[in-house]
């Protein structure tokens, strides 16, 4: 093969995708104004359903502009040797091959966060302001991205430090301790990550005695789990739309609740979301899928490591040597096909365990208290109701409101 056939494959492999994401948005937009199933009328008054159809074309027509914009800018960046360009820059300012690495994804990460700077803004301060859900000030907003250009700098420059050096060190078994660390590191941030980065942006506090912890606590030592504390975040000061999640296993486990949860659901549907959450512990799908994904990052890495001193990879780019970041460049781009199929395939199993979930808090008398929290809580973010079949398979790793609304009442 050569380096200019190469460049064609990584061309043709970026255009395609776009394509077909440009196509799977397209037949899922053709769907927003279909009528509401029977299952679900009751969720929407006529203007109510009007008025989240409005919000759906809105963010599909911003995400149409987005996107065309990242793709041209991308082809404009490798049709004008941008990367090229970029690897020279970045050795002229050091010789260490190390720092010339993390200089090289430095560069990319910041110009990327502030191209991207722009639609955040409008989508927070236009979009979603115009639908009533923003509650994010300007002040929030620049420490939000000050704070998470920082992080991103500080962890993944960490990050890419370690694996250089292992790339440095074992050239050609590099991948074997990069995988390994990336298991500590995975298994670390399951565990602390709501004590360590979450208090970075928002307040927890821990949720009162009162009714509501009295229901969650029965339920938890009725199916015998033990929660090492349920916290209240203080969501309500960026949005209007209410989440909940569960993070850590073993004996450090903690449930999130949003305070704007608190406001829009009972006790008894907070109790059926934590059921669902429950049972996703008792499946053993976190598991599960901390195991599936660390085997994946294993595969991804060994594919690396076959690739990335191959001198094609950097030619391509019109470079002279093989370097690690261009080849984990071209490599990016070249596994993209890889990644669309195994991101299918980790959606159609996410899916299936989520039925299981649902499955488990209906086992406790759940099944009609779990449907109607789903329902106000997609009532609460207009959520799109009649998706396409082709982008739920391939997107989605939730099944439908209808869906699990169907599984729920067999």
């Amino acid at each position: 093969m050569t380096p200019s056939l190469l460049f064609t494959i990584i061309l043709a492999i970026i255009i395609v995708n776009f394509l077909f994401e440009l196509l799977l948005n397209y037949l899922n937009a053709k769907h927003f104004k279909d009528n509401l199933p029977s299952e679900l009328n009751d969720i929407y008054d006529e203007e109510g359903y009007q008025n989240s159809q409005n919000y759906k074309q809105v963010n599909y027509k911003f995400g149409l502009i987005q996107s065309v914009f990242s793709f041209v800018l991308l082809i404009l960046f490798i049709a004008l040797n941008g990367f090229k360009l970029l690897d020279d820059f970045v050795r002229l300012l050091n010789d260490n091959k190390m720092l010339i690495s993390l200089l090289y994804f430095g560069f990319i990460f910041l110009a990327s966060t502030i191209i991207s700077l722009p639609f955040s803004y409008y989508h927070s301060f236009v979009i979603e302001e115009r639908f009533g859900f923003n509650k994010m000030t300007k002040s929030l907003f620049v420490k939000d991205t000050l704070k998470s250009l920082l992080l991103g700098i500080l962890l993944g420059g960490l990050i890419l430090s370690i694996i250089l050096w292992f790339y440095q060190q074992f050239p050609k078994s590099f991948w074997l301790y990069a995988w390994a660390f990336m298991a500590v590191f995975s298994i670390l941030m399951n565990l602390f990550y709501t004590s360590l980065i979450v208090p970075l942006f928002n307040k927890l506090s821990p949720l009162e005695d009162g009714d509501l912890k009295n229901t969650l606590q029965e339920f938890a030592e009725k199916v015998q789990f033990r929660i090492d504390k349920i916290f209240i975040i203080d969501g309500s000061k960026r949005s209007t739309k209410a989440n909940a999640y569960f993070s850590g296993f073993g004996k450090s486990k903690k449930v999130v609740l949003y305070d704007t949860l608190l406001n829009d659901l009972s006790n008894d549907e907070i109790a059926a979301v934590l059921a669902h959450e429950v049972g996703h512990y008792k499946k053993k799908h976190i598991i599960f899928n901390l195991i599936l994904s660390l085997l994946l990052t294993g595969f991804t890495l060994f594919i690396l490591s076959l690739f990335i001193n191959n001198p094609l990879l950097a030619k391509a780019f019109g470079i002279a040597n093989s370097n690690f970041h261009i080849g984990v460049i071209a490599f990016m781009i070249l596994y993209t096909p890889i990644s669309v199929i195994t991101g299918l395939l980790m959606n159609i199993l996410s899916r299936k365990f989520e039925y299981q979930a649902d499955g488990y808090a209906k086992q406790f008398g759940y099944a009609d208290t779990l449907i109607s929290s789903l329902k106000k809580l997609s009532k609460q973010s207009f959520s799109n109701l009649t998706p396409h079949k082709l982008y739920v398979f391939i997107n989605y790793s939730h099944p439908t409101l209808l869906q699990r609304f169907k599984n729920l009442k067999q």
